[in-house]
């Protein structure tokens, strides 16, 4: 039944289709326009491919040279106060030993009531420590200013007065502590 159906379609349509025989050659200049058409694009996409490829291999080398001296290229030393002379050593082992005492008091002061104070002193610390690092590259590139060098003692003198100020303001807070609740038990 169903094949009668388009047997049936196909008899309806018959006058619609396009029967027609193309004309005499028509097959070879359809094959010879497809064969122009696929040269032409071989052309451009040949010329566009080989710029591309050539910039990219330019572009990779260059990249690969650039990390190559990056990596290869020795870092800068930067010269601290014991690059200076001797006395500047130890100068420089002073203010570090004394920064660490300090430190270690601070951290066993370490209380819920004294830890906002630790941390906001922690964080003065951080940018004095930042600091430094730049007056060290100063000093490098200064050749041993005095004026770095002066810079550079005054930045340890600060941390050790920010870390003696905090330990001052802890022992008055357990001071304050201990006398109200003295007179709190008194009472």
């Amino acid at each position: 039944m169903e094949k009668d159906n388009i047997n049936k379609l196909f008899e309806e349509l018959r006058s619609e289709f396009d029967i027609e025989n193309p004309n005499l050659g028509h097959q070879d200049r359809f094959l010879s326009k497809l064969k122009n058409q696929e040269l032409v694009a071989k052309k451009n996409t040949s010329g566009a491919s080989n710029f591309w490829k050539t910039f990219l291999s330019i572009a990779a080398s260059l990249a690969i040279c650039i990390s190559l001296i990056t990596l290869l290229k020795p870092a800068e030393e930067t010269n601290d106060l014991a690059s200076v002379s001797p006395e500047m050593s130890k100068t420089e082992n002073f203010f570090t030993t004394a920064i660490s005492e300090e430190l270690l008091k601070l951290n066993d002061a370490r209380t819920p009531d004294t830890e906002a104070l630790i941390n906001d002193a922690m964080k003065q610390m951080k940018i004095l420590e930042k600091n430094y690092e730049s007056l060290k590259i100063d000093l490098t590139e200064s050749g041993d200013d005095k004026r770095v060098i002066y810079a550079m003692i005054s930045n340890f003198q600060t941390r050790i007065d920010i870390l003696k100020n905090v330990m001052e303001t802890i022992e008055n807070i357990k001071l304050l502590k201990k006398n109200n609740h003295e007179n709190s038990i008194t009472i």
